[in-house]
């Protein structure tokens, strides 16, 4: 069995998107491990709330996949596409080096691959973003 994890494409009302920068030196997707009773969306909203202090509400399911997070650790990652739904002023918390906004297309080489398609993947679904 392998741990859980969901993650959330969320765009900046400028079209960007919000990634964080983990302890690996690796850009990443906001969210995290699902806990006991939550839904993917609860989940979601939570982690985003706690990671970057905003409010978001959860969408459709973009992609499903098993990611080696580092040699013979594996984490099951689900991603979600999310919308903003306060202000646009986040912080970071404690859990991440920095925040980093990327416009779709020019996304940063050491975001996993993962998570650089299931952002093409809404990218492609919502022109505009």
């Amino acid at each position: 069995m392998y741990p859980v994890s969901i993650k959330g494409v969320l765009h900046t009302p400028d079209g960007e998107v919000v990634l964080l920068l983990n302890e690996r030196e690796e850009w990443e997707l906001p969210g995290g491990r699902i806990e006991a009773g939550e839904s993917s969306a609860e989940c979601l909203a939570r982690e985003i709330r706690e990671e970057l202090n905003l409010e978001v509400v959860v969408g459709a399911l973009l992609d499903t996949y098993l990611f080696e997070v580092i040699p013979s650790r594996h984490v099951f990652i689900a991603t979600y596409n999310c919308t903003l739904t306060g202000p646009f002023t986040p912080s970071v918390s404690h859990e991440h080096k920095r925040i980093g906004l990327f416009a779709p297309d020019a996304l940063p080489a050491n975001l996993p691959d993962g998570y650089r398609q299931s952002i093409q993947r809404i990218c492609k679904t919502s022109p505009g973003k």
